[in-house]
């Protein structure tokens, strides 16, 4: 890893960017533990009903392993860190929003539905219309707020996981795209039964865990990038916890399941291989932050 010198601004996180991003860990922690504890009874305790049980425990690791991204980015000390989660937020809730959107109908608003199924529902349509909004204000609060470029010293990424976090955001913006674009020919390439609805939401979640990627690859700092380590390595965790507790719904003989564990392999190297260069810097004589 080299270091380099160069002009940036790297001003610290605006109280007001903090406190969207540590609400916003509080809401997916929130989701996340309905999907997770009670990935059978959707119909009772979500704003959609899942029929199959690891889409819904594959969405609330996913929503978990976001709420590390924004937790990181909340107690980072500097913008240049911080960043890297806001916009990987703001991506993701856009999107689902339009997701969200597009299928109203099949969301619990009616009065057929349980009390708890509404209220989360309505819940849950507040979020996701008033999260993006919010964080345009903060971003531009945090912009009013940015100081002169100084010089900062920062530590490239080995070309090798450069390489690795380009083509990994290349591959999960692509597969998002497809399943959010054409939701039920993307779906055939999918590791377990999806609906329309389901793919689009879990398009929405590849699109952002690619546009994390590829933005990390950019950003090319080992400091900055780290928030990206630490959710990628919960994503995999919990993944992987995830496909215990029901991954009987996929079929283990087809390529798309091979396909789906390379590609956790592969977030979970990258993760791995960032939280270690972290430690090395720490290691180096002189090295500060």
């Amino acid at each position: 890893m080299t270091p380099r010198h160069l002009k940036d601004d790297d001003s610290a996180v605006t109280r007001p960017m903090r406190a969207v991003l540590l609400v916003a860990a509080v809401l997916v922690f929130l989701a996340g533990l309905q999907l997770t504890v009670f990935p059978t009874r959707t119909a009772d305790w979500f704003a959609w009903t899942i029929d199959v049980p690891m889409t819904a425990v594959f969405l609330g690791a996913a929503y978990w392993s976001s709420a590390v991204l924004e937790l990181a980015g909340a107690r980072s000390s500097g913008w240049g860190r911080a960043r890297l989660a806001v916009w990987t937020v703001l991506v993701f809730t856009v999107l689902t929003l339009v997701v969200t959107l597009v299928h109203l109908d099949k969301f619990h608003l009616g009065a057929e539905h349980p009390a708890s199924a509404r209220l989360v529902t309505w819940g849950w349509l507040a979020i996701y219309a008033g999260v993006p909004v919010v964080m345009v204000a903060g971003l531009v609060l945090q912009a009013r707020g940015r100081h002169p470029a100084a010089d900062v010293v920062r530590h490239r990424l080995p070309v090798a996981l450069r390489l690795l976090l380009g083509a990994l955001g290349v591959l999960l913006l692509a597969a998002g795209t497809a399943l959010l674009v054409a939701p039920t020919w993307a779906a055939a390439g999918w590791s377990w039964p999806l609906t329309t609805l389901t793919a689009r939401a879990v398009g929405a979640w590849l699109v952002g865990l690619g546009w994390a990627a590829a933005h990390a690859c950019l950003l090319d700092d080992t400091d900055r990038v780290r928030p990206l380590g630490l959710t990628g390595a919960a994503f995999v965790v919990l993944q992987v916890v995830a496909l215990l507790r029901h991954g009987d719904a996929m079929d283990w003989s087809g390529w798309q399941v091979a396909a789906y564990v390379a590609g956790l392999a592969w977030i979970g190297a990258v993760a791995l291989w960032i939280l270690l260069l972290r430690g090395a810097d720490a290691a180096e004589p002189g090295s500060s932050r």
